[in-house]
């Protein structure tokens, strides 16, 4: 078990799955304005660059894990021109505002939503050309077995892209963005989502979740290839590629 997977957002007894499911209903509504802002924008060329990742392989059907509202599944529809993009998550809070937001861009024929718990999913084997995930896998409950499911419906051949959040390993980044994650991350988090809870849970799991090398022999034993790795942002973000 990695320490991530022990830490939970609320201490009512309830799994850890639940738990993540009721969270992010509760964020739901203020999810999108809190990433951007408090990330100043940067989260978004953090995806374009995990999605650019892709483009050689041309990707026609593409799996977003941990989709929450959408955002990477909807700039991967945009930037690769896929046939279509499954986007699945816990919670259909965050999905439904991502079933607006794809509205709203007209991308509803290429883009649907569906809920399913990623450890363990209902979708058949070998069925996509792409799995990808965006600052979503810290949350799962038993990452192994998420990491394995991604494997398992992925065509032999197909690529894995990750994009998530991790603790800067030099200085003085790594002294900054304590400093930053510590107080007004939280505070300002509390203040726009009314979820007290949340934004700390959220900065206990970029603490720590396992990160470069240690997440590409986690991947590797997975059953993924060719696992890679390049921090972003002075080591703020993460990219992870690996082949099936």
């Amino acid at each position: 078990m990695y320490k991530q997977e022990t830490i939970t957002p609320y201490a009512d007894g309830q799994e850890k799955a639940r738990q993540v499911e009721e969270m992010f209903d509760n964020i739901a509504g203020t999810y999108d304005k809190l990433n951007h802002r408090l990330s100043w924008d940067i989260d978004k060329r953090w995806r374009r660059k995990a999605i650019a990742q892709l483009s050689p392989f041309h990707p026609r059907r593409l799996l977003d894990v941990a989709t929450g509202t959408g955002d990477f599944a909807i700039l991967s529809a945009m930037m690769l021109e896929p046939q279509s993009v499954l986007g699945i998550d816990l919670s259909e809070g965050m999905m439904e505002v991502g079933r607006r937001k794809v509205e709203e861009r007209g991308l509803s024929k290429v883009i649907s939503f569906v809920r399913e718990d990623c450890t363990k999913m209902s979708l058949p084997d070998n069925a996509f050309d792409a799995v990808t995930a965006a600052f979503g896998i810290r949350n799962f409950q038993d990452l192994d077995s998420g990491l394995r499911e991604m494997c398992r419906v992925l065509k032999p051949g197909g690529h894995l892209s990750i994009v998530e959040l991790t603790r800067p390993v030099a200085f003085p980044m790594k002294q900054l963005f304590w400093l930053y994650s510590h107080t007004l991350l939280p505070i300002y988090g509390k203040l726009v989502s009314k979820d007290k809870s949340a934004y700390r849970y959220l900065i206990a799991t970029i603490e720590a979740f396992p990160q470069g090398e240690e997440m590409v022999a986690i991947m590797k034993r997975a059953g993924f290839a060719e696992a890679s790795f390049k921090r972003l942002t002075f080591g703020i973000c993460t990219m992870y590629m690996a082949e099936k």
